[in-house]
């Protein structure tokens, strides 16, 4: 009987083991398991430009936990590894007279963009519309009417998160800063990992931190886009910094707090609306226009001669009046660029030197740091001449020079052959011109000397584009790595009340399960000590059932085995 005991408890103790062992394992499996599509965030950005509008889509996952490390921003590829990108034309600008068709412009990007993010994620997407020169060139009133055109229509029918601050006309200042942002992110060079390779600069004190502190070298960039130019670059001389008009600087701390002296930037930033390739064209055609009419020769039938065209070009030009005129090109490359130096401004009255374009205050940019520039320096060093990249003034030069002369029935012969596959009809167009633009406002406007050696041109970094957009992006959500920070703080806490309780659970059970031997043990003790103190006696033999049905006689005669009978 004692023995079936002992089974017994063995046994329960064996099945609350195999319990308490199975609760962990669904405890650890339910832990570890994660959702992958939680693990990402979205976000769009729309740039609104003067000739069309482009929109982008980023994700990134949860923030490392670290307060130094920025969101890992990464954008979008489709199946094929292309990047999740759509362009449409005009620009957002077009619109002034209907504004109300302005939100139709847009929703054709975002339903192009929609079909890329999971379903459960839009909500939580958040969507920035983001208008540049050619919406800041409109009148207010106009402006006003097709932003509120797109926050109404836009708010209704997507689920973006799009609050009106989402839509806004941003500054050249803001588009700099944006571009600049983007580049040194491209680059890492807002992480503070040290490689050997790393250049590092020593940030002298600023009034808000006790002492001095390194970051990686920036680059500095410009940009040169249809309506206008940005050029921006890092300055930490701090005595430089304070004689940098408020206008012209941009103090800001990409952190995620406010205290974070580890991103804490001075970025010198301007902007020149008007400047831009295709506005700067404009002016000079304004300018040939007004000469012809001005000159005592203008009797003279036209077309009106352009040194800026291709040998043979006959150009449509529409006045400001609605004439229509006819340009002759000379390709002329050396004399395209003395007649656009006037347009520069470079003569303007300077309160404070140096200065670069439009009597505006530069200050002396460090000739061995980088400068990268993007959009139409790009466009005009690659597109046709197929040398973007590392920047060489001679070898660009001579490019231009020789294509300027060719003849325009050669270079639309050479055109219809894909000679030039990545150009259309209005770089062909206008490349001379463009070309000449690029390297005046390099070289005279922003002061870069011909043998500088440090300027690549570029659209892609690390095979990411580098538009401002992608900086845009990550000034605007550089706050949402708190949220994460938390949420990390938090499943770090519960995972070590999860781990005590999960060591607390093995204590119980190895101390249950020991009491339950424990109690086995004593009992088998005290079974074995009972043997001992109180042996069994011999059992009192009792007659077996043969001796009852045995006869006297036989009994006397000795019959002593047991005999089966039948009953």
């Amino acid at each position: 009987m004692m023995l079936r005991w002992i089974l017994l408890v063995l046994m329960f103790a064996l099945v609350l083991l195999a319990v308490l062992t199975l609760t962990n394992v669904i405890h650890i499996s339910s832990t570890k398991t994660l959702d992958s599509i939680n693990e990402l965030h979205y976000g769009i950005v729309i740039d609104c430009g003067s000739s069309g509008s482009r929109i982008f889509v980023y994700y990134w996952p949860t923030h490392s936990g670290n307060p130094k490390d920025l969101l890992n921003v990464q954008q979008l590829l489709d199946s094929s590894g292309n990047a999740v990108v759509k362009k449409i034309s005009p620009g957002l600008s077009s619109y002034e007279k209907t504004p109300d068709a302005a939100s139709d412009h847009i929703k054709e990007l975002l339903l192009y963009a929609q079909n890329y993010i999971p379903k459960e994620k839009i909500p939580q997407t958040s969507l920035y519309v983001m208008a540049t020169a050619g919406m800041r060139m409109l009148a207010p009133s106009a402006q006003q009417a097709i932003l509120q055109d797109l926050r109404e229509d836009i708010g209704q029918t997507f689920q973006f998160i799009a609050p009106e601050n989402h839509f806004e006309i941003i500054s050249g200042k803001q588009e700099g800063v944006y571009a600049w942002i983007a580049i040194n992110y491209a680059l890492d060079r807002f992480s503070h990992s040290q490689r050997e390779e790393d250049q590092l600069k020593t940030l002298e004190s600023l009034p808000s931190s006790p002492g001095d502190h390194q970051h990686k070298t920036t680059v500095g960039i410009i940009d040169m886009g249809g309506a206008s130019i940005q050029i921006a670059f890092e300055i930490t001389d701090q005595a430089i910094v304070k004689d940098i008009p408020a206008s012209l600087l941009s103090e800001f701390n990409l952190g995620c707090q406010d205290s974070d002296e580890d991103h804490k930037y001075n970025v010198y930033v301007t902007t020149f609306l008007g400047y831009g390739a295709n506005a700067a064209r404009k002016t000079y055609e304004t300018m040939l226009l007004q000469k012809h009419s001005s000159d005592s020769s203008s009797t003279k039938p036209e077309p009106i001669q352009d040194v800026c065209l291709p040998t043979g070009m006959l150009y449509d030009v529409q006045s400001e009046s609605g004439h229509s005129h006819k340009f002759l090109g000379q390709g002329d490359y050396e004399a395209c660029q003395s007649a656009l130096e006037p347009l520069m401004n470079l003569t303007a009255p300077c309160s404070q030197s140096p200065c670069s374009l439009n009597g505006i205050y530069q200050p002396k940019i460090d000739l061995s740091g980088e400068f990268y520039g993007f959009s139409e320096f790009w466009y005009s060093t690659e597109d046709v001449f197929n040398i973007g990249g590392p920047y060489d003034y001679q070898r660009f030069h001579d490019k231009a020079k020789e294509f300027c002369k060719t003849h325009w029935i050669t270079i639309q012969d050479r055109f219809k052959k894909h000679l030039y596959p990545k150009a259309d009809d209005a770089r062909i167009e206008l490349q001379c011109f463009k070309s000449a633009w690029m390297t005046q406002i390099f070289h005279k406007g922003f002061s870069f000397p011909t043998s500088y050696s440090q300027f690549t041109s570029a659209q892609l970094v690390n095979g990411k584009d580098v538009g401002w957009t992608l900086g845009a992006l990550i000034y605007k959500t550089r706050f949402l790595p708190l949220r994460d920070i938390e949420r990390l703080e938090e499943i770090h806490l519960n995972q070590m009340t999860s781990s005590w309780q999960k060591v607390s659970r093995a204590i119980d059970a190895s101390y249950l399960l020991s009491g339950c031997f424990l109690i086995v043990l004593a009992a088998i003790f005290v079974y074995m000590k009972r043997l001992k103190c109180c042996p069994r006696t011999e059992l009192p033999r009792v007659a077996s059932r043969s001796y009852f049905m045995t006869e006297p006689d036989q009994m006397e005669q000795g019959l002593t085995k047991s005999h089966s009978y039948s009953l």
